[in-house]
Formats: structure tokens, C-alpha cells, sequence
């Protein structure tokens, strides 16, 4: 489990980022597009439930997940690629924290 550490941008106020001890890791995301919960990021047994607002049309779904799996790990978006599912609501993502 990554460990966090508080960044203190203004006072009064304090943020945590994730601090990554890992260099490589594939995770296993199930998909929730067109959920009134979305964005949230919940972890599960085994892999992690992602909600979207976005519905699966044009791949916006999986531009979604992307942008909102890099923002909970912290790092940019070019370092999370989708690996396997690209049609489906089971998906295999790929982070690269280095």
C-alpha cells in the first residue's frame, strides 16, 4: 500500500500525496460508466471499483478512468496506460511510477 505524506500548500490547509514505492505495477479496475457517484475510486478485493460520470461511448469512459487512476496514484497521465479491456467493464491498467 502506498504511503502518504502531508504537503502543506497554504496554511491552514492539508493535502496528502501518495508516495509510490514501486516502480511498475499492473492493477485490475472494474468499471462503473454513467454512475451519479462518479469520479470515485474505491479499492476491492483484488483490484480497485472505479465510478465515471462519462458513459462508454468513443472511449471517453476509458480517457476518463485514466485521467482520474492518475490523479489517485499521483503521477501524470501518461504514466497510466490501459493494458487489457479496452471494450469492456473488467480492465487491466498498467501505472509506471518511475
Amino acid at each position: 500500500m502506498p504511503s502518504l505524506r502531508a504537503t502543506a500548500p497554504l496554511p491552514g490547509k492539508t493535502r496528502y500525496r501518495r508516495r509510490l514505492e514501486f516502480e511498475v505495477m499492473d492493477i485490475s479496475v472494474r468499471v462503473k460508466p454513467g454512475s451519479t457517484k462518479g469520479p470515485l475510486v474505491e479499492p476491492g478485493d483484488g483490484g480497485f471499483t472505479v465510478f465515471l460520470q462519462q458513459r462508454a461511448v468513443d472511449g471517453k469512459a476509458n480517457a476518463a478512468l485514466l485521467e482520474i487512476l492518475a490523479a489517485h496514484f499521483g503521477v501524470a497521465k501518461s504514466r497510466v496506460s490501459l493494458v487489457r479491456g479496452h471494450r469492456s467493464r473488467l480492465k487491466i491498467v498498467r501505472i509506471d511510477a518511475g
